[in-house]
């Protein structure tokens, strides 16, 4: 009996300490599947290493902006260092002050990796007009042609009048002179390692195709090598951002580049038809491993048509416009919203909406009817429904 009871407290003070144990143990943690990167239909996308920072903390945004006659004060960079990560300075920003765009490049870009080192500061080039605020340009300019008439085979002229083109007040690039695609192709990879940035946004790519309508074909061709020629120039570890090459046509430049804007600059741009076909694109784009920049103005305003109460317009419209974005955003899609392309357009404003907490989405959108034009789609802390035929939308925060 002595021995039984011995074993049966052993066997007592064995279970008690076993208990212990489990107690002691942390319980098991259940992993939650991180979406940062699942894709809408459920791929994973695939990030390069020289991509920016990407997160889903709040709407991903990116910026583009210029200003002649100014820099940015470091109060201004700084307002823009909390906001983006990835931006682009535009072709004319700093001239000015400095004497050549350039240079303004190189000043911002060395700002903003002063607050962030880890910025991503695009340089922009145009393949199609030759903007005259760079230095790299000035052989392009009217006086150039002057001292050295023999660039004039290098830029396009009318058919029927032999003169140069003037687009905006630049002349045009002719992309089928072997010449000029070689001289383009060394100095943006140039400008871009002597302005600091980390890769190029190249706007224009249609080789002023309207003046020679019966040469779509070798300008399309002649298009595709010069960007492809570019990316290899500047190298793997740089950004190349193809302004609105995700159409039928541009399949080769969306090969070659990293990244794509649907710049939506005009009403007709982003009709309800419009943005359907772009919230497919931007899945096509997400799954080829590809950034992509979603612009959208703000709405009622357009080139040449600008409302007197900005911004507070851009205030009272950008629920619209985020909607829009938030219903086709995949991985690596960020949101530009402006009403132009100027530092007093937009980069400046404070817009509270756009700094909530959002978390990934939960899946891809949801079409309400096949026929229809409402659109719905959960994120973890927003649910979110735009009416792209009545342009209305609703973002309920939660």
């Amino acid at each position: 009996m002595k021995s039984l009871l011995h074993a049966l407290s052993l066997a007592c003070a064995i279970a008690a300490q076993s208990s212990t144990l489990c107690a002691q143990e942390p319980a098991p943690e259940i992993k939650v599947e991180d979406r940062t990167l699942i894709n809408s239909d459920g791929s994973r996308f695939q990030p390069k290493d020289f991509y920016p920072e990407f997160s889903w903390d709040v709407t991903p945004r990116y910026f583009m902006f210029g200003d002649k006659n100014k820099l940015l004060t470091p109060q201004q960079v700084q307002f823009i260092s909390e906001q983006t990560s990835f931006l682009c300075i535009e072709k004319s920003h700093g001239k000015g002050p400095l004497g050549q765009a350039e240079l303004g490049a190189k000043h911002e870009a060395a700002a903003f990796k002063k607050i962030n080192p880890k910025a991503k500061i695009l340089f922009y080039f145009n393949a199609a007009y030759a903007w005259p605020y760079t230095s790299y340009n000035q052989i392009f300019t009217r006086k150039g042609i002057e001292l050295n008439p023999k660039l004039k085979g290098t830029l396009v002229t009318h058919p029927k009048t032999g003169k140069l083109v003037d687009r905006y007040g630049a002349l045009c690039y002719d992309v089928l002179n072997p010449y000029f695609r070689k001289w383009w192709v060394e100095t943006v990879a140039k400008a871009v390692q002597e302005t600091g940035c980390d890769g190029a946004f190249i706007d224009q790519m249609h080789g002023n195709v309207d003046f020679r309508k019966d040469q779509r074909e070798e300008v399309g061709k002649a298009m595709d090598l010069m960007m492809a020629e570019l990316k290899q120039s500047l190298g793997p570890e740089k950004i190349l951002l193809a302004n609105n090459a995700y159409t039928s046509g541009t399949q080769n430049i969306l090969s070659v580049s990293d990244a794509i804007m649907f710049e939506n600059y005009a009403r007709q741009k982003s009709n309800k038809e419009s943005l359907l076909s772009e919230w497919e694109d931007m899945l096509r784009i997400a799954k080829a491993g590809k950034i992509s920049v979603f612009r959208l103005g703000v709405e009622g305003t357009w080139r040449g048509h600008m409302q007197p109460n900005m911004p507070k317009l851009s205030k009272e419209k950008l629920e619209f416009a985020h909607a829009c974005y938030l219903i086709g955003a995949q991985p690596y899609s960020y949101f530009m919203y402006s009403w132009g392309w100027k530092v007093a357009t937009g980069p400046l404003v404070d817009y509270p909406e756009l700094r909530r907490p959002i978390g990934p989405p939960k899946g891809a959108y949801t079409r309400t009817t096949p026929d229809g034009w409402d659109f719905t789609r959960e994120f973890e802390h927003a649910s979110v429904w735009v009416n792209t035929e009545t342009r209305e939308a609703k973002i309920t925060w939660h």
